[in-house]
């Protein structure tokens, strides 16, 4: 079965640069007219200025003063901007410092302040490792990382919305990034900014950043109760965020009977932890997927040896465990990072076992993560909460950084994929080949290797499906111009998709109206999916929920394509590996 749609004219379609939508909802809030959105509520306005009728004013694109984009929280009044008429909100507290005596400790309340709180500009990210890739000139700049500045006090959340107080109660989008579970935050990629999602389908996007590596995941629980919550500190973070958009997002337009949460890689990751935790139950209403289907967490008996590993590193001993509390903050990850190469060598990633590789990570305590989050069914506490599930074409295996791949052999294919799976390399080349007969050597070892990704989330969305509760599965196959198109599709290439942020990720999308046209329909399934738990639209072919008989798929490309099973044979002979 193949079902498809050509996307809108470029220079049709909303989301074309400053689109007409754009244009009329920013103009109507920054002239105090009311404007409803073709999602039903109606925006808050913004006063007019004096005489603007006689005398021709027009209005900046950016209102920042002491009077404006004022609202209340449960700890203090907070004062962000506004852009084109869209709230925004920077680096909020959700909870109090972990530094002193918060390291090691679960997530406090924030501290009510007095007065008005400056909210415009994002707060620290956790402390982290030198970026890996700090150096790699192509990634660099096909990224354009912002790494942001670091602190402890760093559970900090933003808001973009296009209405406070009273003006309507919007579906909510919280964000989780990506990074595995030891680095990233809430800026560090510039499609992250939801502006544009918020004003397109007249959302409110959240985002937040939460302890990471061992400040969020070293496994202290045998050294008593101080620090039983240690393992899971990072995930208990994101669950104190939500419960705070629970408490306080209808002052920013929100409804918090309708949060869904959506994460990429690691976010994705932290998706499926949350799904499976008691304590975040209830906290949010669907969940979004990307290039994160983990199906398991770490053992006790796997976290452990990390921490040995860690103080080995510091030269304490386990009575000294409260020194980490006072620790300077560069040697403690310092000695994590070190920790990590020792227990967890570059090895080669296989899915279903890549919290395992990755080192930090949630940990199934049996309290905070009673179980493995999808291994060997769904979480019956989530089983309500449809799921959007997807994965791109290349993920990791591109030629980004590396330009001499493209000239691979077929046998060194072979014996890359043989160091791999171990098993009949061959084989799994020729299946690749009967698909895609005109394909190079890289290319079929590409997307040999990107197969155990896409098969992890066909695996996540059946179990979901077996609940009797709708998944709906992706598969992103846009390539990007960028670098004579070597790095394909690459991981993290959906991002400026699903937040219509192409323009503004120019460096890794090439921009202009090809990805912009794109955009549009990958953004409007995840706002739909948001406000129904259903991502069908008009500009998309029909998308069926998912069944493990059909394994139907959307295909992400200049073309949208529901395909049915589409690489039924290839994943089944890497299966078999």
């Amino acid at each position: 079965m193949k079902e498809q749609a050509n996307l809108p004219d470029p220079g049709l379609s909303p989301a074309h640069g400053i689109g007409r939508r754009d244009l009329l909802q920013g103009a109507a809030a920054l002239l105090g007219t009311a404007l409803v959105s073709p999602h039903g509520a109606t925006a808050q306005t913004i006063p007019e200025p004096p005489a603007a009728k006689e005398t021709g004013f027009v209005p900046p694109s950016v209102i920042a003063s002491d009077e404006t984009a004022i609202t209340e929280t449960a700890t203090g009044k907070v004062r962000g901007y506004i852009h084109e008429g869209i709230f925004t909100f920077k680096g909020i507290p959700y909870g109090d410092t972990t530094a002193g005596s918060g390291r090691f400790a679960p997530p406090r309340a924030p501290r009510p302040w007095t007065g008005v709180r400056s909210s415009m500009h994002y707060g620290p990210v956790c402390p982290q490792a030198p970026r890996g890739t700090w150096g790699e000139d192509e990634e660099s700049f096909l990224f354009d990382y912002d790494d942001g500045y670091p602190g402890e006090d760093c559970l900090r959340l933003n808001i973009w919305t296009p209405g406070i107080k009273g003006a309507g109660k919007r579906p909510v989008m919280v964000w989780l990034h990506g990074g595995g579970f030891v680095s990233g935050s809430c800026q560090e990629h510039r499609s992250y900014e939801g502006e544009r999602l918020s004003r397109r389908g007249d959302v409110v996007v959240v985002s937040l950043n939460h302890r990471l590596g061992p400040l969020g995941f070293l496994n202290l629980i045998h050294f008593g109760e101080p620090y039983a919550a240690s393992a899971n500190l990072g995930m208990l973070d994101v669950v104190a965020a939500l419960e705070w958009v629970r408490d306080n997002i209808g002052n920013f337009g929100g409804d918090a009977s309708n949060v869904t949460i959506f994460g990429q890689s690691g976010g994705g990751g932290k998706v499926g932890a949350l799904m499976a935790m008691p304590a975040a139950q209830g906290l949010f209403h669907r969940a979004i997927v990307q290039s994160g289907s983990f199906l398991r967490a770490l053992v006790p008996e796997r976290s452990e040896i990390l921490t040995r590993a860690v103080f080995d590193e510091l030269n304490l001993g386990p009575s000294e465990v409260d020194k980490l509390q006072s620790l300077p903050l560069q040697t403690l990850i310092a000695a994590g990072d070190a920790a990590l190469l020792k227990t967890h060598p570059p090895t080669p990633l296989v899915w279903n076992r890549v919290a395992d590789i990755l080192g930090w990570g949630p940990v199934v305590d049996g309290k905070f993560l009673p179980h493995h989050p999808f291994a060997p069914v769904a979480p019956a506490i989530s089983a309500q909460v449809p799921m959007l599930i997807g994965t791109t074409l290349n993920e990791f295996t591109t030629s980004l950084n590396h330009p001499e791949y493209e000239a691979m052999t077929e046998e060194e294919a072979s014996r890359r994929l043989n160091d791999m799976y171990g098993v009949d390399p061959k084989r799994i080349l020729e299946v690749f080949r009967a698909s895609h007969p005109s394909a190079k050597p890289f290319d079929l070892f590409s997307l040999a290797m990107t197969t155990q990704v896409r098969q992890g989330a066909v695996i996540q969305a059946g179990l979901k499906a077996a609940q009797g509760t709708p998944a709906y599965l992706y598969w992103f196959q846009w390539k990007t111009p960028v670098l004579n198109g070597r790095p394909r599709s690459i991981h993290c290439i959906d991002l400026p998709f699903c937040f219509d942020n192409t323009d503004r990720s120019e460096n890794l999308t090439g921009g202009g109206p090809v990805p912009r046209a794109l955009a549009a329909p990958v953004s409007e399934a995840w706002i739909q999916f948001a406000r129904t738990g259903n991502p069908n639209h008009s500009t998309l072919p029909h998308w069926p929920a998912f069944s493990m008989a059909t394994c139907p798929t959307m295909i992400f490309d200049n073309t949208c394509t529901l395909q049915n099973d589409p690489d039924r044979a290839e994943r089944q002979v890497i299966q078999r590996t």
